[in-house]
């Protein structure tokens, strides 16, 4: 507890249990900020009975910022000396009509020849700062300069493949192999005109700038769900030929009695 009453020549400041130990705590760790560890003083000494003249010339604070720690202390104890009351802001908040119009304008066309809305054309437009504009936008979500692509099939059978491709992963016929395969096709090969140096210790590898084409190539590759391996063969085509030689080569390996994919 503490106790706080006006006097003629100051403040009289009453420590409670516990917080003498708080205080010496808040003055003596090196982590304790500055103003936390003037404010601690002013109260100790306080609690010790030194008057506000001598707590003047110890401290270097003046008669109102040492009266107006002790209120604090008297209010709220030793919290109350960690933290700062908080001011009201210099600028008014936006108005609703404003962050609605900002909204608005976002989800319409951009001015110009503009592709989407930047932040700064946004605020020049609104009037508002390119920092409320973001804050705006953060707060409903928008995103004006990501795009998310999609193509629908016009495939008027396209539900009925998708069916049968997700029941062959689904329910599997019996004793049959269930394949996922996919190409990768045109892979440049390309190399450095000049072998590089390796990394050594204080020093980066090196690769020179430039680099030489030798063509490109076709990657065929299957997983195998079961043991996570992968199978894979590089071809200079992507026909119909080289994709039945690439299925004789997964027959060829030895397999889980399970699907593979």
């Amino acid at each position: 507890m503490c106790e706080f009453a006006g006097m003629k020549k100051g403040v009289e400041v009453r420590l409670g249990p516990g917080d003498r130990e708080r205080l010496e705590a808040v003055i003596g760790s090196g982590n304790s900020l500055q103003k936390h560890v003037w404010r601690a003083r002013i109260v100790l000494l306080s609690g010790d009975g030194v008057g506000t003249m001598a707590i003047q010339r110890q401290t270097g604070k003046g008669k109102p910022t040492i009266r107006r720690w002790q209120a604090r202390f008297v209010a709220e104890g030793v919290d109350g000396l960690l933290h700062d009351a908080t001011r009201p802001s210099r600028k008014k908040p936006l108005t609703a009509a404003t962050i609605e119009r900002v909204v608005e304008m976002t989800l319409g066309e951009p001015p110009g020849e503009a592709t989407h809305w930047t932040g700064r054309a946004m605020a020049k437009a609104a009037g508002i700062s390119l920092r409320s504009v973001q804050r705006i936008w953060a707060a409903h979500g928008l995103k004006p300069h990501r795009v998310r692509s999609f193509k629908l099939s016009s495939d008027a059978k396209f539900a009925a493949k998708v069916e049968d491709v997700v029941g062959l992963y689904v329910d599997p016929p019996e004793h049959a192999l269930v394949l996922a395969l996919d190409e990768k096709s045109q892979i440049q090969a390309l190399d450095r005109t000049q072998p590089g140096l390796p990394m050594k210790r204080g020093r980066c590898g090196t690769m020179t700038h430039d680099y030489k084409r030798h063509g490109t190539t076709t990657l065929f590759a299957a997983l195998n769900v079961l043991d996570g391996k992968i199978i894979g063969q590089c071809m200079s085509r992507h026909r119909h030929q080289e994709f039945i030689r690439f299925l004789n080569k997964i027959s060829r390996k030895p397999r889980p009695s399970a699907r593979c994919i």
